[in-house]
């Protein structure tokens, strides 16, 4: 099956989204279920059917795990797995804590970092 590209792939196109301050994933307009990475397909049908949606930035701390560096290489930091409340979960960080804090089930908040290769990390919410 040969797939014909018109304009930049998903990925692309997320990177630009947050190059410019928006955070966004795609929906399946077939079964209106979110997916992350940026794809082709939905992942839940296989249906070529997403759009991009406006993301709330609201998520939930689902797993994390510490990564030991050494500290010539920025130290230790977590890797998290973030449920957001589009229904999608998004492989990540948690900042502004310790990386052996980061509790699992915390409320988070997305935050845009851009640069050279932008991305989206998670802070805290309080309460």
């Amino acid at each position: 099956m040969t797939i014909a590209s018109e304009g930049p792939g998903p990925d692309a196109v997320y990177r630009e989204a947050l190059q410019a301050g928006r955070f966004t994933v795609q929906r399946c307009r077939d079964c209106g279920r979110a997916s992350f990475p940026p794809r082709v397909f939905c992942r839940h049908c296989g249906a070529a059917a997403l759009e991009w949606i406006a993301a709330s930035g609201d998520g939930v701390v689902y797993a994390t795990s510490v990564v030991r560096n050494r500290p010539d290489k920025g130290g230790d930091h977590n890797v998290s797995l973030v449920d957001i409340a589009e229904g999608a979960r998004l492989l990540t960080r948690v900042d502004g804590v310790a990386p052996t804090a980061v509790p699992i089930g915390a409320k988070v908040k997305a935050r845009i970092v851009t640069g050279d290769v932008p991305h989206v990390v998670f802070d805290l919410v309080e309460g």
